[in-house]
């Protein structure tokens, strides 16, 4: 028999396990089920909250003692290239853009084993095999898609994003590129390019997942004109890395019950 879900989803806590940015931390993750007819509302609204999409799960981090992750996005009308950008593009301007429903090739599997293997191999997802690979890919309840970016020339993958289109943005949920073009800063021209698609369909953000002072990871983001992080509930301009210190604090998060009643839901009820 078909059930119906309740309106209101249900939020739960994963275990603390450690943090894969800030060395000597613990992370902890507040998270819900993205599933039903109303995934593509809850998605939009929690993005806006500072979720992020992994699957059929939206998470964010809630850790007890840390409060350092921030969601990060690119406010489009903000955003002016910089000298170093522009030189990014001309780099990569032998590449070409193609864009398919979320599904999972060998091709796009070896090149992110490459790029696991060489940038990231004490990771959290260096032992995913390729079943676990295509469920990151092709579990997904809303409208997400697969960019992928080949050379020109010689055809070869060289880069890929699995992007979510949100109401007011694109999400970049996860990218990946070939490690042996390390001058050619792929990552870089994957968000720049994804700035420009995100204009072509007349939305004003660019989502990127997460950024952490202090974490050397996460560096490149800040180098964006026009980022926004989410802290203190909304949105503010980054004008200045330097100003956002990592909260480590004890009380620096409010009690989950706390956190999950000040988060706002979205209407569900049908239109008539």
């Amino acid at each position: 028999m078909r059930h119906s879900l309740p309106l209101a989803p249900q939020f739960y806590v994963t275990a603390p396990q450690p943090c894969p940015y800030l060395d000597g931390k613990m992370e902890r993750k507040l998270f819900t089920a993205l599933q039903g007819d109303n995934a593509e509302k809850l998605n939009d609204s929690l993005s806006q909250q500072g979720f992020r999409r992994s699957q059929n799960v939206l998470y964010r981090p809630s850790c007890a003692e840390c409060s350092a992750c921030l969601s990060a996005r690119i406010n489009i009308a903000e955003f002016k290239l910089s000298r170093s950008q522009r030189r990014t593009l001309a780099r990569n301007s032998g590449l070409k853009r193609s864009v398919s429903s979320p599904w999972a090739t060998e091709e796009q599997y070896d090149l992110f084993r490459q790029y696991l293997d060489q940038r990231h191999a004490d990771g959290g997802m260096a032992d995913m095999d390729v079943f676990e690979f295509a469920a990151m890919i092709e579990e997904t309840p809303i409208r997400s898609r697969v960019v992928e970016y080949h050379d020109i020339e010689t055809e070869a993958l060289v880069g890929v994003s699995l992007t979510d289109v949100l109401q007011d943005g694109v999400s970049m949920v996860y990218s990946f590129y070939a490690p042996d073009r390390q001058n050619a800063s792929l990552g870089t021209y994957m968000i720049l390019d994804h700035i420009d698609v995100a204009r072509e369909a007349g939305l004003p953000y660019v989502y990127l997942g997460y950024w952490v002072p202090g974490s050397q990871k996460m560096g490149y983001k800040a180098k964006f004109s026009g980022l926004e992080v989410y802290h203190g509930r909304r949105w503010q301009k980054m004008n200045n890395p330097d100003r956002f210190k990592p909260d480590m604090h004890p009380l620096s998060n409010d009690p989950i019950a706390e956190q999950v009643a000040n988060i706002s839901l979205p209407d569900t009820r049908p239109t008539r």
